[in-house]
């Protein structure tokens, strides 16, 4: 990538792509970038058949209700939208709304899809998920009380959502807080039922997987 200071950024979607570990690489334009106004990222995937986009919305507990446009800048690529597939060879836009399910394969190797996001008539903001991003960075080092800060510095943007609730959860199980864990992944069930499933498999909740409490609270 080449940038001056302030003027501008330029990168190779192609280049950063191969660079990647794995077959899909997701590629963090709006942080590389130090975009301010609006979300962007790109998706590679090395291989045909292979999903470039999971399936997913934008009103989950990760979501900030964004409305999202795709391109596919490289490759060919089926958008499965609310169930209706979507032929996209390159050069083709996607506009989809925030409560729609979306998920695109690539159909031919080395495709590229850029998706830009933002809330109508809103200034940009971070969505719950983004805010997290410190959090993960301590927690593959496993520093499980950075990694507890980092998730209290996201809740005070984004203050009682379950997301942040739950990997607080997380952390205080693995530091030992059995109390404090449960009383915070009772929150978090409560305001995303689904939680329940994430947590009846998440080694994270080791440490309180035979209480009786847990047992109660995600079944």
């Amino acid at each position: 990538m080449a940038t001056t200071e302030t003027a501008y950024g330029v990168l190779s979607l192609p280049e950063e792509g191969r660079a990647g570990d794995d077959d899909r690489v997701y590629i963090r334009l709006r942080r590389t970038l130090d975009i301010g106004a609006f979300g962007a990222s790109a998706t590679y995937q090395a291989k045909a058949g292979e999903e470039v986009i999971f399936e997913h919305d934008e009103l989950g507990p990760g979501a900030d209700g964004q409305e999202e446009l795709y391109a596919v800048v490289q490759g060919n690529a089926t958008f499965t939208l609310d169930g209706e597939e979507i032929e996209a060879p390159q050069g083709t836009v996607v506009f989809v709304q925030p409560g729609t399910k979306r998920q695109a394969v690539a159909t031919s190797d080395e495709t590229i899809v850029l998706a830009v996001g933002g809330r109508r008539g809103e200034a940009y903001r971070l969505p719950p998920g983004a805010e997290l991003h410190d959090f993960f960075e301590h927690y593959n080092e496993k520093d499980w009380e950075g990694a507890l800060a980092a998730c209290h510095v996201a809740l005070e943007k984004y203050p009682g959502n379950a997301l942040i609730l739950y990997n607080i959860a997380c952390m205080q199980s693995m530091l030992g807080r059995g109390d404090e864990a449960l009383g915070t992944l009772g929150e978090a069930v409560e305001k995303w039922p689904k939680f329940k499933e994430n947590a009846q498999k998440d080694d994270d909740f080791a440490s309180i997987r035979e209480d009786p409490r847990f047992v109660e609270l995600v079944g």
